[in-house]
């Protein structure tokens, strides 16, 4: 690898020191994505470890640290709470959007993915912010409901909640009088302390380094320790109280594919893929300006693609670029891709030493980091800015937003992109032009060109046709209609001006055929005038020329007029 030229000692305790503390950086954030994607918790550390490893190795970015993020929790919680999907569901969609992501960086579709309209990248993320908001709810407020236990006594346990944003305020409606006031002080106080430590602490050295997500659990698991065993207070749920973590890498297991499961989870994974490749991909720019480095974006996706279709074989969930965690390392002195796996060793040895302690982490210390997260994540200064553009961009900003918090992502990227494909094609539409010259064309307007007034003179029985812009297909329609619109007076001769015309699709090369073999059966002649080099091309590749006199192309408007002349003198 060409980053590893020059490699030092120097640079390696960089690295070292970066690696180290991204690793502590992404604990907290790992075990709160893991368990608010409905996985255990340890699912969350696996996937930054493994993933996080070969995203680091492989990747085309020298400073990228990938692991579990926010933006998947929403798609993840739902496939794994359907009851046809489940656990082995996700498995099996995240090693698909891992083929989608190998295959679109092996077809080099990596700058394509970067211009995905910059409204749907905000609407979906405000989206997913405001759901991550919502889904933490039951635990910031400490909310319960009524059960009966295998003795069949009734006992409390935390609230489940529907799949839906609507549904999940209704329920919090309706067990509001379970409200736990313990657990929302330690809520609150956990993300007062993620909040004010770095500003308190910044000039502190060595506990500047340390995360305020990791402080605020820290301190929220001391208070809730304290409240137990001092003061005898319960109702206060800790992670050990829902799950039992496994201090060890899970063995490597292959789910097993039925075809008419991945014709299901096909359109999960289109998401899980792109949206993957999108964050990723920006993390990468991101890091590029901070560095002054150029990524490359489909080396990039491989190591994306690669990383989420082995991380699944260990029980992971999906993966992608994370833009916090990408800039701690460079804040911090990483410059080389082994600060990524010092991050990923860092992770696996916490895991294996340290994790039985971690079941003593409150949830509501967990719904605070996610609190956190999803206020950073939602952009409202750029969301609110949106709102003062075109009214297109605003109505795809919102429709996207209300379609993620709504429905769900899936649905969201989908109707998002074919909403701006639309939106893009008429804009493409409006900025082309045609216009019909019928008596003299303006000199001023030839720059190009050194002629006499009396040279542009259209003759009798003659109309000049000039396209200014894409003739694409939305264009050839608008060309048929003006073609049939025309006055009683049909010319005899028809130029069609195509030198301002950068590109021509299929069905204009379509439209042109079919009108020139419609005039040729009326015995009206149609004259080429100024093809550009990529329009004539396109137009050679596509036979267009084999059905066509060479006579009838001419290269400027004057070789036209005079070609016109000829042909009106014949008839």
């Amino acid at each position: 690898m060409n980053c590893m030229r020059g490699y030092n000692r120097d640079i390696f305790m960089k690295d070292l020191m970066a690696g180290i503390i991204v690793g502590i950086v992404a604990l907290p954030l790992a075990i709160a994505f893991g368990i608010a994607s409905g996985v255990t918790p340890e699912k969350g550390i696996v996937t930054a470890i493994v993933a996080g490893f070969l995203i680091s190795l492989l990747g085309g970015s020298r400073v990228q640290i990938g692991g579990p993020t926010g933006a998947f929790i929403i798609i993840i919680y739902g496939i794994v709470n359907n009851p046809e999907y489940g656990l082995q569901g996700l498995l099996i969609a995240t090693i698909l959007a891992g083929v989608i992501l190998v295959a679109l960086g092996l077809f080099r579709l990596g700058a394509v993915i970067k211009f995905i309209p910059y409204p749907i990248i905000i609407g979906f993320t405000a989206g997913i912010a405001l759901t991550i908001f919502t889904t933490q709810m039951g635990d910031v407020l400490g909310l319960t409901e009524e059960t009966t236990s295998t003795s069949g006594e009734l006992i409390r346990v935390p609230l489940k909640t529907p799949g839906d944003f609507i549904g999940k305020w209704l329920c919090y409606a309706r067990n509001i009088g379970t409200f736990n006031l313990w657990n929302f002080l330690v809520a609150m106080g956990s993300l007062l302390v993620i909040v004010l430590s770095p500003r308190l602490l910044r000039n502190v050295p060595v506990l500047n380094k340390i995360p305020g997500s990791l402080y605020g659990i820290l301190l929220g698991t001391l208070a809730v320790l304290l409240l137990k065993s001092q003061l005898g207070i319960g109702g206060i749920d800790t992670i050990g109280d829902r799950f039992h973590i496994q201090a060890q890498l899970p063995a490597m297991v292959v789910p097993s594919l039925t075809f008419e499961l991945v014709q299901k989870l096909m359109p999960v994974a289109f998401t899980i893929a792109i949206l993957g490749a999108i964050e990723s991909l920006l993390s990468a720019t991101v890091a590029d300006g901070v560095t002054s480095d150029k990524h490359d974006s489909n080396m990039e996706l491989i190591a994306q693609g690669v990383a989420n279709m082995v991380t699944p074989l260990f029980g992971g969930i999906p993966a992608t670029g994370a833009i916090a965690r990408t800039m701690t390392n460079i804040n911090n002195g990483g410059r080389t891709p082994v600060a990524g796996l010092i991050h990923a060793v860092v992770l696996l040895s916490i895991l294996l030493v340290l994790m039985p302690y971690a079941e003593y982490i409150p949830m509501a210390s967990l719904a605070a980091v996610l609190l956190f997260v999803s206020y950073n994540m939602s952009g409202w200064r750029a969301f609110r800015g949106l709102l003062r553009n075109p009214k297109s961009d605003v109505m795809v900003l919102l429709v996207t937003f209300f379609l993620t918090v709504v429905f769900d992502l899936t649905i969201a990227i989908e109707v998002g992109l074919i909403l701006a494909c639309a939106l893009f094609m008429k804009r493409i539409m409006e900025t082309t032009e045609i216009s019909v010259i019928r008596d003299e064309i303006d000199p001023s307007d030839e720059a190009d060109m050194h002629l006499h007034e009396e040279h542009l003179v259209i003759p009798d029985g003659c109309a000049v046709y000039e396209i200014n812009g894409p003739y694409f297909f939305g264009i050839a329609n608008k060309f048929d209609d003006l073609m049939s619109n025309i006055d009683h007076h049909r010319p005899r001769v028809r130029i069609i001006r195509m030198r301002r015309v950068p590109f021509i699709d299929s069905t204009g090369i379509h439209n042109l055929q079919t009108l020139i073999e419609m005039n040729h059966e009326d015995g009206t002649h149609v004259i080429l005038s100024g093809v550009t080099p990529k329009v004539h091309s396109q137009l050679e590749k596509a036979g267009f020329y084999q059905r066509m006199n060479p006579d009838h192309i001419c290269p400027h408007i004057d070789v036209a007029l005079q070609k016109a002349r000829e042909f009106l003198s014949e008839s």
